[in-house]
């Protein structure tokens, strides 16, 4: 488009660098201080959720149905129809593997709540830094006699955040509204 200028993606700079490095090197630590168990759990979870993890049940299943229904010739059902062992075994796979995936699910639940700290942190950090920001461009307008006209919106933004007013007020609007009183009489209700 003409009068528009397109700028190209130039090379990240050092912040961003000094970032990535501190996020990748605060995984590689995590991933260092699981324990046997949480290594064994995540490696279950990731192999149960492959394809080749369905590829062998697809392949195992469907030999157990063909034998067992009879379809080989010179080979014996084992568990006939309505192949209670098979039924069986699939349940007491179910129990383990959804065990592995609550294992895995908790953890990664707390990096999770982890990483919400941190990304709180931040936020209230850069709200601060923008809080001073607008108080000190107001003062260099005010100080240059640079008439912005009063915007009430810049009063507001130029009062700082206090988290806990602001759960709190959270909080308050995530109560359940009390309900009405039902009447005492069912020929009160209005009709």
């Amino acid at each position: 488009m003409e009068g528009q200028h397109h700028l190209k993606p130039g090379p990240l700079s050092g912040v961003v660098h000094r970032n990535i490095r501190a996020l990748v090197e605060e995984r590689r630590e995590l991933e260092r201080r699981k324990t046997r168990q949480q290594r064994i759990a995540d490696g279950i979870t990731r192999f149960t959720g492959s394809m080749i993890f369905v590829y062998l049940h697809l392949a195992l299943f469907g030999g157990w149905l063909i034998i067992n229904a009879g379809l080989v010739p010179g080979v014996k059902p084992f568990d006939p129809f309505p192949f209670v062992m098979l039924a069986m075994w699939a349940s007491v796979e179910a129990i383990f593997l959804s065990t592995f995936v609550l294992i895995s699910q908790n953890r990664q639940a707390e990096l999770a709540d982890k990483r919400a700290d941190l990304d709180l942190q931040v936020n209230l950090l850069a709200e601060h830094e923008i809080t001073r920001l607008i108080h000190m461009v107001d003062g260099i307008a005010d100080r240059l006699g640079v008439q912005t006209g009063r915007d009430a919106h810049l009063e507001e933004l130029k009062r700082d955040v206090a988290p806990e007013k602001v759960l709190a007020e959270i909080e308050r609007h995530n109560r359940p509204e009390s309900l009405p009183e039902e009447p005492d009489n069912p020929t009160d209700i209005p009709h």
